[in-house]
């Protein structure tokens, strides 16, 4: 019976490395991903500005221009929120069942 017991014991302690390598992966890859997401909105805010500038002098209007960036990321947030599914809950299911459960080669 004590064989059975060291055996539980030992599953029990390989289930919690697991997990806590698994969250720790997942840790790292959130906060990689939130500071290139950060990174990627200032150089957007930078951008859209520049791009206001250059088609207000195109257009000779800063308020079409203002118009026209701000119906591009109109245009970019609807197709973002029609494709939310595939690109954004079915990649993390992905991933997240590669980090716990691995691909076995270990």
């Amino acid at each position: 019976m004590s064989d059975v017991k060291d055996y539980v014991d030992l599953k029990v302690d390989e289930l919690k490395l697991q997990a806590t390598k698994g969250l720790s992966v997942a840790l790292g890859r959130l906060t990689a991903t939130l500071l290139l997401v950060s990174l990627l909105v200032v150089v957007l805010a930078l951008l859209s500005v520049v791009l206001i500038q250059w088609l207000g002098v195109l257009t000779g209007s800063l308020a079409l221009s203002s118009s026209i960036v701000c119906a591009v990321f109109l245009l970019v947030f609807v197709v973002l929120f029609l494709m939310r599914k595939r690109l954004f809950r079915d990649t993390f299911v992905k991933m997240f069942v590669q980090i716990f459960f691995g691909d076995g080669k270990e």
